[in-house]
């Protein structure tokens, strides 16, 4: 026993007590402060974005629960959540909401394949491809509230409008009776929109899925080729995986603006003939019948509706950086 703790001494001397780390504070320290360093100058734009946007929709948020007319400021009470019930039992509302469904549902498909018809076409090369790629930028370029004027009034007015006037020269050039002069808008109300939006929200998708097109790894399209597969071979089994990614974003990207979309539906159609959308209806309520926390309350439902489609619309965009960067 005495020889067992002898050895035990005797080694715990010579090893001697384990040598102290030093707190690693000052790091820990030093690091936060190159982060505070770099984070300083994007404070004030922080600040400005939650005062801009963060403020007025907590605002809205409060107002949607009082029962507010601004045709009887003295009568407001607290409702609670009533006016989420009426909005969601409200029958106007209801319809609005399918409205706005169907419209950003058959704008954005629509506007997907033609702007994939027209990105597969400016992947190619050709004489002046440089001057048609700008000519078809160029209608979402154009400011929304113009380009519904130029639709209503060039285009589908029913006395100088370029449809009836092209439909009455054709009649001549055939040398048959014109047909009468349709009118355009009340005729087909929901497509006049919609045709409208298509216009200027096709470039959108096509430079999406253009640059899409040109991502593409073309040694195994070269090698399809030697291979023997046809174009749409390469086209089904190449290039459409590959732009998967893309065609989510552009369609969730596009959802978000056109749920949004106010501008198309007040210019052509002033919400009449069954083409109000939820945002054309919550103008309707807090500017024509002044029920504010009705208003308020189908407003944060938009917000609440658009937040969904941006956090899927986040989500892709995110997954599609990483597998760029994993590429690469």
């Amino acid at each position: 026993m005495s020889t067992l703790l002898t050895e035990s001494v005797a080694s715990a001397t010579r090893t001697g007590p384990p040598a102290a780390t030093p707190p690693p504070r000052k790091k820990q320290s030093s690091s936060a402060l190159k982060a505070w360093a770099t984070r300083a100058p994007l404070l004030p734009a922080l600040i400005f974005l939650i005062v801009v946007t963060q403020l007025p929709f907590v605002a809205t948020l409060v107002i949607s629960l009082f029962d507010w007319n601004a045709f009887s400021p003295g009568n407001r009470s607290f409702a609670g959540l009533s006016n989420y019930a009426t909005v969601a039992t409200d029958a106007a509302l209801r319809e609005s909401v399918l409205t706005t469904i169907l419209l950003t549902a058959s704008v954005v498909i629509t506007s997907v394949v033609l702007g994939l018809l027209l990105a597969l076409l400016l992947d190619r090369t050709f004489k002046g491809r440089g001057l048609v790629r700008t000519m078809l930028i160029t209608p979402f370029l154009v400011v929304p509230v113009a380009s519904a004027l130029l639709w209503k009034h060039v285009l589908y007015n029913p006395e100088y409008g370029l449809l009836n006037g092209s439909l009455a020269w054709l009649a001549d050039l055939l040398g048959v009776e014109g047909p009468a002069q349709p009118d355009w808008i009340s005729s087909m109300p929901l497509l006049a929109v919609e045709a409208s939006l298509v216009w200027q929200w096709t470039p959108f998708m096509m430079l999406i899925l253009l640059a899409g097109l040109q991502s593409r790894p073309l040694d195994l399209v070269e090698a399809a080729r030697l291979d023997g597969a046809s174009a749409w071979q390469i086209f089904r089994y190449l290039t459409l995986p590959h732009l998967r990614r893309y065609l989510e974003l552009g369609a969730l990207l596009g959802s978000i603006y056109i749920v949004q979309n106010f501008d198309a539906v007040f210019t052509i159609t002033k919400g009449g003939l069954g083409t109000a959308n939820l945002p054309y209806t919550v103008y309707q309520t807090f500017y024509e019948a002044h029920e504010y926390g009705l208003a308020s309350a189908a407003g944060v439902l938009v917000v609440i509706g658009s937040i969904i489609i941006a956090t899927f619309a986040l989500r892709v965009a995110s997954s599609l950086f990483s597998e760029e960067v994993s590429r690469g």
